[in-house]
């Protein structure tokens, strides 16, 4: 097969690939789910059957275990959590009314003299940005509960996924040897040195992002909840949670808590700081111990780079894009490196080592 046929062949897969993702996105999330759920389990599998324990043994242990915890959080949190979430939905035009006429109150003249405008106008361009923020916020809300029903929803969560889960996780190993034996001979050992690759970014990013998810969660969450900030445990679980998009789970959280701090607290100042603050401590820990440590640069690609994917995916095949955007974007930049290396090792760009022909005006009578 000649190079022309061969990219006609993997670009007609890809549009076929796309084509699929986008007609079955409504019944895809089970599935995906279910796979995500067994690539995340899978090496502590191969380490039980390190130790002697079958395979289908060790299949059933984790995935009980795991069952086990969801369940737990499901009983513990989950009422919880819906509570506050439908408290909040149902406060939310009050808290922004509240916010609105709060800050129209105690900003508005100082700014208004201090920038030599009309205080009337700033307050109605203030109105509007604050409108606006809350619209967004709302829509936001409005499209992560959605998607979180979709994916909490019975079917999906107790029968489909974890059935799906169950079978991948017991016929990895023997999927990934049916696969190998698929890839073309010729170059058999340059494919598995980039399924390697791109098998330790996505596990590095994907595995290391989940515990730094559920850290930032759990550390936004207590906190918020001692500091007694109302919907603290909602909007700290949600920040957290959120927090696989570089910068808009901290920025989100931080602006919903301080707009709900300031309505709360107002004027009690260092309660309102202390909300801040708590963000600020987990921004810290985030960027120097959490992401050094458990994410690193597994993916090799710039934050910009993933959220443009996250929001990209998202758009085009909805909630099921999300959880594919990122495995999916770090495999594009391992093809991408590849085909940097290739072209900087190619003649193209270091030359044929023959001097360059000189125009015939040039040479010399």
């Amino acid at each position: 097969m000649t190079l022309h046929r061969q990219v006609q062949f993997w670009l007609l897969s890809l549009a076929v690939f796309c084509a699929f993702l986008y007609v079955f996105s409504g019944v895809l999330l089970p599935f995906v789910a279910g796979m995500a759920v067994a690539y995340l389990l899978d090496p502590v599998c191969d380490r039980l059957e390190k130790i002697g324990i079958g395979r289908m043994w060790a299949t059933l242990t984790i995935l009980l275990a795991f069952i086990f915890i969801l369940v737990l959080f499901f009983v513990l949190l989950l009422p919880v959590l819906g509570n506050q979430l439908a408290k909040f939905l149902e406060n939310f035009p009050d808290l922004v009314q509240k916010l609105q006429g709060l800050l129209s109150k105690n900003l508005g003249s100082g700014l208004a003299t201090a920038a030599g405008i009309d205080a009337d106008d700033l307050q109605a361009t203030m109105s509007n940005l604050i409108g606006q923020g809350a619209s967004f916020v709302g829509k936001l809300a409005q499209s992560l509960w959605s998607g979180g029903q979709a994916l909490l929803s019975i079917l999906s969560l107790f029968v489909i996924t974890p059935v799906v889960a169950f079978y991948l996780l017991l016929d990895w190993d023997r999927m990934v040897r049916r696969i190998d034996s698929w890839l073309p001979r010729e170059h058999l050992a340059q494919i598995r040195e980039l399924a390697a690759e791109m098998d330790a970014a996505v596990a590095g990013f994907v595995r290391g992002q989940v515990s730094v998810c559920l850290i930032l969660g759990t550390f936004y969450a207590v906190s918020l909840a001692v500091v007694g900030l109302n919907f603290g445990l909602l909007i700290g679980m949600g920040a957290g949670l959120v927090s696989f998009i570089p910068f808009v789970g901290a920025g989100l959280g931080l602006v919903i808590s301080v707009g709900v701090a300031l309505v709360q607290f107002w004027p009690d100042w260092p309660w309102i700081v202390a909300v801040a603050a708590i963000f600020a401590v987990g921004q810290f820990l985030e960027g120097n111990i959490l992401q050094p440590k458990l994410v690193g640069d597994s993916t090799g690609l710039h934050p910009v780079t993933l959220m443009f994917a996250l929001f990209a995916f998202g758009y085009l095949f909805g909630f099921v894009g999300m959880l594919i955007a990122v495995p999916a974007a770090a495999m594009i930049g391992v093809l991408a490196r590849f085909a940097l290396r290739q072209y900087l090792a190619s003649p193209v760009y270091r030359g044929t080592g023959r001097p360059a022909p000189v125009p015939e005006d040039r040479v010399e009578e």
